[in-house]
């Protein structure tokens, strides 16, 4: 296994995009957005990605067997912002990591916390080959300083393999104080969902386990339909596993899924397209307990969080932490996650389908 590590510069940007680094059939150009967001656009022969280095290091696009897999926004392009709501619309936004979810009234944080563009002060591409071949990636470091209070550093790394219709995405947080620190962490995957599609995953599916969110946060404005249809899903949840039009995912929905993992520790979560191609996710459990799903269909907005892994769920942190999902990170440790985006041909669906139902099953013994 060997590696090769570039470090990115601001300067190195400018509005016209220029090749920067290639090997074989992997590539990654270097251009600004008219915005002025630095952005890096990785090239495998298969796939494209467009990742922020110095902003949240978020995928902002992504098109995987010439498909864009990317929620619809009312953003063409990212903009030089920290504010959540103000460039919202990217593939995957890391949060958290001192808090994450809606703030209530008793929270102080901001939504999803401090990642998602989070100004990031290491920026670097990487090439190597390891047991999974040669790849070309995009890692990073962020410091989180805070006097009195928070004193971390996140390094997220993106690797494209040659020929890969999916990302591995991995991102490893110490922290950098000698004492105790509270955490949480999602990883913020925004698939575009398709009319048509099935959601299957490896989850027993029950109100207990697939649990929607009852509570209304205050950036949403529901009609009397909407609370009609909460109240359906929390009796029978898998009333939302057809992504059909006629349902009211306006303004969003929101579940907790309690998930199953195989014998190698990955869960698996699928959007089976009509034509029986797919989009996935598999994460691990053990790392990221409670899967998020996140989705938002409306006339400016379209977006499928098939799973968001997290820690905790979506509520906030001091409704997390009253349910005991606020984890803690000992002074001077470290900790980290792994998961895979991507999409599945037709033939490659089936395989994955009967895992789930073999995880489903044991689940149920």
């Amino acid at each position: 296994m060997s590696q090769a590590r570039v470090n990115l510069q601001r300067p190195f940007f400018s509005e016209k995009r220029r090749t920067f680094l290639e090997s074989g059939g992997l590539r990654a150009s270097l251009f600004r957005f008219d915005s002025g967001v630095e952005a890096v656009l990785f090239e495998n022969g298969a796939s494209e990605l467009v990742m922020l280095p110095f902003q949240g290091q978020q995928i902002w696009s992504a098109t995987f067997g010439g498909r864009n897999v990317t929620m619809k926004s009312m953003f063409s392009q990212p903009n030089p912002t920290t504010d959540y709501v103000r460039t919202y619309g990217g593939f995957l936004l890391h949060c958290g990591f001192t808090a994450m979810g809606v703030p209530s009234a008793e929270d102080e944080h901001a939504l999803h916390g401090e990642l998602p563009n989070a100004p990031f002060q290491q920026a670097w591409l990487v090439l190597g080959s390891d047991e999974g071949g040669e790849y070309i990636g995009l890692g990073g470091q962020y410091q989180h300083t805070v006097a009195f209070q928070y004193n971390y550093s996140a390094r997220p790394l993106v690797k494209l393999y040659t020929g890969a219709k999916e990302v591995q995405v991995s991102i490893a947080f110490r922290n950098c104080k000698e004492t105790p620190m509270e955490y949480m962490y999602m990883g913020h995957a925004n698939y575009r969902p398709v009319d048509g599609g099935r959601l299957v995953y490896s989850a027993r599916v029950s109100p207990e386990s697939v649990r929607v969110r009852r509570s209304i946060p205050s950036h949403v404005s529901p009609g009397p339909d909407y609370l009609k249809f909460l109240g359906r899903l929390g009796e029978a949840p898998e009333g939302h596993h057809l992504l059909d039009a006629s349902l009211s995912f306006d303004p969003e929905l929101v579940f907790s899924i309690d998930y199953g993992a195989d014998a190698d520790g990955w869960a698996h979560t699928l959007q089976v397209h009509p034509d029986g191609s797919a989009d996935y996710v598999r994460h691990r459990p053990q790392q990221l307990p409670v899967g998020v799903r996140w989705i938002s269909r409306t006339p400016d907005q379209d977006a499928l969080g098939l799973v968001l892994p997290a820690t905790a769920g979506a509520e906030g942190k001091a409704a997390e932490r009253e349910q005991g999902n606020v984890k803690e990170l000992a002074g001077g440790a470290e900790w980290r996650c792994d998961y895979h985006l991507g999409t599945l041909d037709t033939g490659e669906v089936g395989a994955v389908e009967e895992k789930i139902s073999e995880i489903v099953g044991n689940a149920g013994n």
